[in-house]
């Protein structure tokens, strides 16, 4: 398998069908196997009825559903110890990322070990973007990843890389940093953003400002007590 692209969903009924789509005539362009993983984080609308349905006459997909709602670091866990792919795709289910900046993503890739979308032109609300630029800010400025944009879910991944990374409640918004930290190489690329068209957004103020700056003492702990040594020469 060359790529793995994984989705998390939850209660994305009206954006998942268009979505998929995009990436089907994106994916195919490369000739190359590939799967689209999709974890349905707890949907309580038409969402996992739609996947099922779908699941049928994609060969492609593969669909594994939570018993409840865990959240995105959750999702994004299960579906990169699910997936097969030498290299690894995720992107959000709202429609908001565009699949048509996946082969720059890949481009990026060569010579890399990660590569993270930097939303340049955000289509959200004011109060979201300000958010999200005051907690970019603080968080680049301690985990010295250097990385404008960690919240932007569009990224690629080496799997080799990926299988060393350990993921706990709330930090992949921390990837990149976690990366860095295991002395991987991390780039970012501008990418487009488009206006959320359907559904309600699942995040707040609570779970996008307060929970990640608890979660960032953790990964700015991590930084400061990783070990760091190199050999001075080999025997």
């Amino acid at each position: 398998m060359k790529y793995s692209v994984i989705i998390p969903l939850k209660n994305e009924s009206a954006n998942i069908l268009p979505l998929i789509a995009e990436l089907e005539s994106v994916m195919e362009k490369f000739k190359e196997p590939w799967e689209l993983i999709l974890i349905d984080d707890g949907s309580t609308d038409e969402t996992p009825y739609l996947l099922e349905q779908l699941a049928r006459t994609k060969s492609y997909l593969r669909l594994f559903r939570f018993d409840k709602n865990y959240g995105q670091s959750s999702a994004f866990d299960a579906g990169f110890k699910k997936a097969t792919g030498e290299i690894v795709l995720t992107l959000d289910g709202d429609g908001q990322n565009d699949p048509a900046d996946i082969p720059l993503l890949l481009e990026a890739l060569k010579g890399a070990d990660m590569v993270v979308g930097w939303r340049v032109n955000r289509k959200d609300s004011v109060g979201k973007r300000f958010i999200s630029r005051f907690s970019n800010f603080i968080r680049s400025s301690l985990c010295k990843d250097n990385v404008q944009d960690t919240g932007c879910s569009l990224k690629a991944y080496r799997r080799t890389a990926l299988s060393k990374i350990k993921l706990f409640h709330g930090l992949h918004r921390f990837l990149p940093a976690l990366f860095v930290m295991e002395g991987f190489l991390v780039k970012q690329i501008p990418v487009n953003h488009r206006p959320r068209l359907a559904g309600q957004s699942n995040y707040h103020f609570f779970n996008r400002s307060l929970g990640p700056f608890i979660d960032l003492f953790a990964v700015v702990w991590m930084h400061k007590r990783s070990l760091k040594y190199r050999f001075k020469d080999d025997v």
